[in-house]
């Protein structure tokens, strides 16, 4: 199973911006599109840690991952790596200045994370603002919540949320049926707010079924490779083709 993004996956835009409400998987899915990008060619690639909310779950756990892989990773480092103080460091406005490369940003979750976004103002170029979604969350598991995680989001980042990563799962317990309810869940959101679908995301073992029974969108294939510091023996991840590393 390769894990090399279908065409339609690509960036659309030089600065991508990942957000969305706790839970919801965003820095799996930032850390995931990234090393696929960069498999797929896109080069020079860049990811930006801008959680400053949650000390776990971030794209920098992945530091040595992706670095690996010819990825700049932007983020604070060493007495600083599990700090979870508003560190906002220069090179950030640097990415979205520079007219060269793509670069990712991994923004925190809700609107406490989303906010961070207004320290750029001004400083944003053409955009991807790109809500992930997981349909199993609180705060995104209906119509009516996820409009006004919307809303939620928009107002406290001052842009305009650009397409849906759909990444519905139940952990460990996440089968095909789960991320097909979530992929059709996402439609409905869709035809209803106007924003469209940009892919979702599957186990590895599970894209072949989820492809199959979400006609029109393309799945990302997904690897689990952040876990939190209290689950050391989990913290082995499988980089590209090669042997595992340890992070």
């Amino acid at each position: 199973m390769t894990s090399t993004p279908q065409p339609f996956i690509l960036p659309k835009e030089r600065a991508i911006i990942i957000i969305g409400n706790y839970g919801s998987g965003k820095s799996e899915v930032a850390v995931n599109w990234a090393l696929a990008l960069r498999r797929s060619g896109v080069s020079p690639l860049a990811i930006a840690d801008l959680d400053v909310v949650n000390p776990y779950f971030r794209s920098r756990e992945a530091m040595a991952v992706m670095e690996a892989e010819d990825i700049r990773v932007v983020a604070p480092r060493g007495g600083h790596f599990y700090a979870d103080l508003p560190i906002i460091l220069p090179e950030i406005k640097g990415l979205f200045q520079s007219s060269g490369g793509t670069a990712l940003f991994d923004v925190g979750g809700e609107d406490a994370g989303a906010r961070i976004l207004r320290s750029f103002e001004g400083f944003i170029p053409d955009y991807e603002l790109l809500m992930v979604l997981n349909a199993n969350r609180p705060f995104t598991n209906t119509l009516v919540n996820t409009k006004k995680m919307i809303r939620m989001l928009e107002g406290a980042s001052g842009l305009s949320i650009t397409g849906f990563i759909g990444n519905t799962h139940l952990m460990e317990e996440t089968d095909a049926q789960t991320v097909v309810k979530g992929c059709e869940f996402l439609k409905e959101i869709s035809d209803v707010t106007g924003i469209p679908v940009r892919f979702i995301t599957a186990r590895e073992s599970l894209v072949e079924e989820v492809t199959a029974n979400c006609p029109g969108v393309a799945v990302l294939p997904l690897r689990r490779i952040l876990n939190p510091p209290w689950n050391e023996p989990a913290r082995v991840v499988a980089a590209g083709t090669g042997p595992a590393i340890r992070i």
